[in-house]
C-alpha cells in the first residue's frame, strides 16, 4: 500500500504542473455545499494528464474518486479517503466539426455548451442552459430537462477507463436510457462529447433559452443550495407532485429540507450536513410509499 503523502511525491514527479491540494473541502466543490474533506484532491488540465494520473493511481489500494463540478452530488460527511480527481475547469475546449457538429469537452458547463451551438446557428441543446454541471456529469448520468437529454443529440464519446486507455464510444455504445449511461457500470471517464444538431437561426435557440431560463427562475429554488432534482421521475407520476401530494412541502431533517417553493428539491438552509440530506430523502421516499405506493428512488448522486 501507497500512502497519499508518498503518492503525490510520485505524481509529482511525473507531472510537475499538475496541481494537488491535500485535506480538501469537499463542501467547495458541491453545489449543496455539505461534505467532509477529500484526503488529496488532483486537478488535471488535459486528457493526458488524466490517463496519466490513472495509471499511476493503480499502486493505490483503491479506485479514485472522480468529480466534476459537483452538481449532483452528496459528499460524505467524513471525507473521501485516498484520491479524488476533479474535472470541473479542466479538459476545456469547444469547436465546430463538419456539418452540424460540436464537440464539447468534459469540463465545458452545459450552458457554456448551449450558447456555444447557438453562437454556430445550431439547435437541440436548448434544454441544456441551465442545468448545472458540465458536460462530462451530464453525459455519464444522460442529463436533461423539459423533455430533453443529453442521449438524444450525442453522436459519440471520447472516454479514458480505469487504466488510462482512451476510446470513442457511439451513442448505441453508451447505452443511453432516463437519467444512466453505460458509463456508470464500466466507471469509464468521459473526456469529450460529439453531438449532432440541427440548423437554426441563432437568434430562435437564444429565445428558446431564455424561455427555458425563465421557467427555471420562476419555478426553482435557484437562491439555495441545492443539487437539483432530488428523485428520479417515477414511472406514473411525477415525484415533485407525489412529495406534495404526501404534505412534505417544506418537511425538514436539521438544516436540510424540501423546497417550499418546488417540492422536487431539496435545498441546504444553512448547515446541513450530508447525514441530514440523507435522512430528508430517506424519510421523503417512506413517506410517499406509505401514502401513494410508488417509490421514489434519489436522482443524487450520494458518495
Amino acid at each position: 500500500m501507497t500512502d497519499m503523502t508518498d503518492f503525490g511525491r510520485k505524481l509529482t514527479q511525473l507531472l510537475p504542473e499538475t496541481e494537488i491540494r491535500f485535506r480538501e473541502s469537499m463542501a467547495k466543490h458541491t453545489s449543496f455545499r455539505v461534505g467532509g474533506e477529500a484526503e488529496m484532491m488532483v486537478f488535471p488540465k488535459t486528457g493526458e494528464e488524466l490517463a496519466e494520473i490513472l495509471k499511476l493511481s493503480k499502486i493505490l489500494d483503491r479506485k479514485p474518486a472522480i468529480l466534476g463540478a459537483g452538481t449532483n452530488v452528496l459528499a460524505p460527511d467524513e471525507g473521501i479517503p485516498g484520491l479524488t480527481i476533479c474535472l470541473k475547469d479542466c479538459l476545456d475546449g469547444m469547436e465546430r466539426l463538419e456539418g452540424n457538429r460540436i464537440r464539447l469537452m468534459a469540463g465545458v458547463t452545459m450552458s457554456r455548451g448551449a450558447v456555444f451551438a447557438a453562437k454556430e446557428n445550431l439547435g437541440g441543446l436548448e434544454f441544456a442552459h441551465g442545468i448545472p454541471g458540465t458536460i462530462g456529469g451530464g453525459v455519464y448520468m444522460n442529463a436533461g430537462a423539459y423533455g430533453g437529454e443529453l442521449g438524444q443529440v450525442v453522436e459519440s464519446v471520447l472516454v479514458c477507463d480505469r487504466d488510462g486507455n482512451l476510446r470513442r464510444l457511439s451513442n448505441e455504445e453508451m447505452g443511453f436510457s432516463y437519467r444512466h449511461s453505460v458509463l456508470e457500470e464500466t466507471g469509464d471517464i468521459v473526456l469529450s462529447a460529439d453531438f449532432r444538431l440541427t440548423e437554426r437561426p441563432g437568434e430562435d435557440v437564444r429565445a428558446k433559452m431564455k424561455e427555458l431560463i425563465g421557467k427555471r427562475s420562476a419555478s426553482q429554488p435557484l437562491d439555495l443550495p441545492s443539487a437539483g432534482s432530488a428523485f428520479k421521475r417515477p414511472a406514473g407520476g411525477y415525484a415533485a407532485a407525489l412529495i406534495d401530494q404526501a404534505g412534505l412541502r417544506g418537511f425538514r431533517v436539521g438544516g436540510a429540507a424540501i423546497s417550499e417553493k418546488h417540492a422536487g428539491f431539496a435545498v441546504n438552509l444553512g448547515g446541513a450536513t450530508a447525514a441530514d440530506v440523507k435522512a430528508l430523502l430517506s424519510a421523503v421516499s417512506d413517506k410517499v410509499y406509505e401514502q401513494s405506493g410508488i417509490r421514489l428512488e434519489p436522482e443524487i448522486r450520494i458518495w
